[in-house]
């Protein structure tokens, strides 16, 4: 599976998140002809203001970014997965990835169970669920017979939903993400090595890099895409900067590494149960 993952800058003015976005969907197409394509979390609109934000979210289908990337992936024959955009359902706001297939078809849509709220060592403060719902719904999705499973940045501390991914088939999950610079340069790539070796899946983590602006203050995201195999292995990055991250997944991989370690043979399924 020829796999490309977009990063990029995301700021409040959506109209160019989306021309950025579509922009680097396009080069992929041109110069990969890729199986499959992953957005950043948030990537059509990122920061503003309390209002601003509101106002970005979208009706789905039908709102400009969905329709974006229906849209390229229908052209393109390409399975797209939206990173992560702003839903309205009715009056209720969420944090939402959504998955087209090759056709431009709807196959998944996910709402990021775990919601951000923390004070980080600068001192910043943040808290999605001022603005989001919390999403209920475990969600995997069928990529021409390899089982994606969705989750969205903070959920990446949350190892029990990656199990979860896993006992629905799994094979390769998704982790779009707008880290911050504070807890990215610490936590992101160990976390998602550590997932990746615990699940024995391919962990693809497309992120937001650079700086933007929330209610008048100047914050950074990390960056640092990353795909990282069924060992642990880091295959393919980028730092900064706009930009496209490239690797062919194969599943022999994944098979190799259950085999060499039979974690679904060990599992104490009892005591997994027991620990809920």
């Amino acid at each position: 599976m020829k796999t490309v993952l977009v990063q990029m800058n995301a700021g409040a003015d959506k109209a160019a998140n989306l021309a950025r976005a579509h922009a680097l969907i396009e080069r992929a197409c041109a110069e990969d002809k890729p199986d499959l394509i992953v957005l950043p979390e948030c990537f059509s609109f990122f920061g503003g203001t309390q209002d601003q934000q509101r106002a970005s979210a979208e009706a789905c289908p039908g709102g400009e970014g969905y329709e974006m990337l229906r849209g390229a992936a229908s052209r393109h024959g390409v399975f797209v997965h939206g990173g992560s955009l702003n839903e309205r359902d009715g009056e209720r706001i969420y944090n939402t990835s959504i998955v087209f297939d090759r056709s431009g078809r709807e196959i998944a849509r996910y709402r990021k169970i775990h919601m951000f709220s923390i004070t980080t060592p600068d001192g910043a403060s943040y808290d999605e669920a001022w603005l989001y719902g919390r999403g209920e719904e475990i969600v995997v999705c069928d990529l021409d017979g390899v089982t994606m499973g969705c989750t969205i940045c903070y959920d990446l501390r949350f190892p029990e939903l990656f199990r979860a991914l896993v006992d629905k088939g799994a094979k390769l999950i998704t982790v779009p993400a707008a880290f911050t610079l504070q807890t990215g340069k610490e936590h992101w790539e160990p976390l998602l090595r550590a997932r990746a070796i615990e699940t024995q899946c391919y962990v693809l983590a497309p992120a937001l890099e650079g700086a933007y602006e929330e209610d008048g203050a100047i914050h950074h995201t990390y960056g640092h895409s990353l795909i990282v195999e069924p060992w642990g292995t880091v295959i393919a990055r980028r730092a900064l900067g706009d930009g496209l991250v490239r690797a062919t997944l194969d599943f022999d991989d994944v098979a190799m590494a259950r085999d060499r370690i039979q974690l679904a043979a060990h599992r104490q399924q009892r005591l997994a149960e027991d620990l809920r």
